[in-house]
């Protein structure tokens, strides 16, 4: 090991900050996420509440989100940076020697193995976190678009996924802060702390127990290796206009995202206007005695007349309704009343006329209520005393 070393820098200051923004967002999501799968639970209710109310949370959650997504285009772009142009090791992209080195890790743990695997940059443990990220964005963020826009998405798959959506998202969420408590953060800041990702260095000494075979690298030269400036800007000219336009479409997507669902963003803030919400309505009731009928004189008899014979359909009953009804219930609509044969058929609500039972046709007790237009009591004793005596057509 080179004594002369002092200081390792392990991750640039553009790295740490890509990191603190990701630990923002992160926590953020998962301290206005969980307690809104958990809302019932008293230390949510006072969360929720400290925050602002849920429509506070909700929107502090969507905008944590955003950033999250952001970024993730960000890191795209710069791995595919460093893979592409300056043809830099795929270090993050795991193996069959992490298999290795996982094994023997578990056989140093329970004491069969003396010494613990050599790692380079990432050990295997730090790859896993890694690609449990990248899969933890792209199930939070499929869900997480079908949870914001529920009406777009059922558009396209059946309505069970947002419920489905719904125990997904959550569940993985609790998976994804129990990670990042008990595994990450033990092994970062409670087996040993480690500060590079606060002022981006490592000493020798704990580059060669963490990551032994990139000090190696270090030591001999390979690792300051860097393409021919000619090539790397010739690489450069094709990536830069490319990366751009990916990196712009994942940003109108990202915009989609927010946006296309109007009704997921947009919440009405109620407002106490002094208008009730819920009216019970007043059921209509219909007389139990029905009106006397009078000797009014039917449109076919001379004023004054009385009618001797019983009340048929030919005998007055279609006038009545003719100059009274069929001005809406005449040759279109549902119930139509301009001639016998379809009065007695009904309209879409069914039968309206009942012979022989006033006080069960529908067409007495819209009568007797609150109906758009009602016949007078001399008129509607008329209907009834028809209807009683069989509803006759002559």
């Amino acid at each position: 090991m080179n004594e002369q070393i002092k200081k390792i820098t392990r991750f640039s200051i553009i790295q740490r900050i890509e990191h603190w923004l990701l630990f923002a967002s992160f926590t953020t999501l998962a301290l206005t996420g969980l307690p809104q799968k958990y809302s019932q639970v008293g230390v949510s209710e006072f969360m929720i509440a400290f925050m602002g109310g849920i429509e506070v949370v909700r929107t502090i959650h969507r905008i944590a989100a955003t950033i999250f997504l952001l970024e993730s285009v960000y890191h795209l772009v710069v791995i595919g940076y460093k893979l592409i142009v300056m043809r830099m090791k795929a270090t993050m992209l795991p193996g069959m020697s992490d298999v290795s080195e996982a094994i023997q890790s578990l056989l140093y743990n329970v004491g069969i193995r003396k010494e613990l695997p050599k790692a380079g940059r990432y050990n295997f443990a730090e790859k896993l976190e890694y690609w449990a990220m990248v899969w933890g964005l792209l199930m939070m963020g499929l869900t997480g678009f079908i949870l914001w826009n529920p009406i777009i998405s059922t558009q396209v798959l059946p309505g069970e996924f947002i419920p489905a959506a719904k125990s997904a998202h959550g569940n993985e969420a609790v998976l994804a802060v129990l990670a990042i408590l008990i595994w990450h953060f033990y092994s970062v800041h409670l087996r040993h702390w480690n500060w590079s990702m606060f002022n981006g260095n490592l000493t020798p000494k704990e580059m060669e127990e963490e990551h032994p075979l990139e000090l190696e690298d270090i030591e001999s030269g390979k690792a300051a290796v860097r393409p021919d400036p000619v090539v790397q800007k010739k690489r450069a000219t094709i990536y830069i206009p490319v990366s751009t336009v990916v990196a712009l479409a994942l940003i109108f997507g990202v915009y989609k995202i927010i946006t296309v669902e109007q009704t997921a963003l947009t919440t009405i803030v109620p407002v106490d206007n002094g208008v009730a919400v819920f009216v019970k309505q007043t059921p209509t009731t219909i007389p139990t005695q029905l009106p006397t009928p009078t000797s009014a004189p039917l449109p076919t008899q001379a004023p004054g007349a009385t009618n001797t014979g019983p009340l048929t359909w030919d005998s007055g009953i279609d006038q009545l309704f003719a100059a009274n009804c069929t001005g809406c219930h005449g040759s279109s609509g549902g119930l139509k009343l301009s001639n016998y044969a379809d009065a007695m058929k009904g309209g879409t609500d069914g039968v309206v006329i009942k012979p022989g039972d006033p006080n069960g046709s529908l067409l007495v007790q819209k009568m007797s209520g609150a109906h758009s237009k009602t016949l007078s009591a001399g008129d509607l004793a008329q209907v009834i005393e028809w209807i009683k005596a069989g509803a006759l057509e002559k």
